[in-house]
């Protein structure tokens, strides 16, 4: 069975910086992608980083050129470098990987539980 854990979240003042990490375990075959998302109160969840497995990165533009996501070379970890933190970066961020399932070939999506950041204004 995958499972995803993250880690690294806390609190930060405005213009620090923290890191995410995310652990994948479980077998893992033929991943997809993995990345970030994150979810504020009372808002939808919205992507902030992903990397696929060909290596293609996205990014929020709201992140862009502030944060900075890096992954293992056998895709059981992702981590996600956050610069120059804001107040409106505060929110749940949750690691996910999606991979395609060997035996019946359907593309599955991991989620973690998500770690909390905060950053005061």
């Amino acid at each position: 069975q995958v499972q995803v854990m993250e880690s690294g979240g806390g609190l930060v003042q405005p213009g620090g910086s923290l890191t995410l990490s995310c652990a994948a375990s479980g077998t893992i075959q033929m991943t997809e992608s993995m990345g970030w998302y994150r979810q504020a109160p009372g808002n939808q969840r919205e992507l902030v980083a992903t990397v696929t497995n060909p290596g293609t990165i996205k990014y929020a533009d709201s992140v862009k050129g502030r944060f900075f996501i890096s992954r293992s070379r056998d895709n059981t970890r992702v981590d996600l470098r956050m610069n120059n933190l804001k107040h409106e970066d505060t929110a749940t961020y949750y690691c996910y990987v999606e991979y395609t399932d060997a035996m019946s070939f359907r593309r599955v999506e991991v989620w973690g539980q998500g770690t909390l950041v905060t950053v005061p204004s």
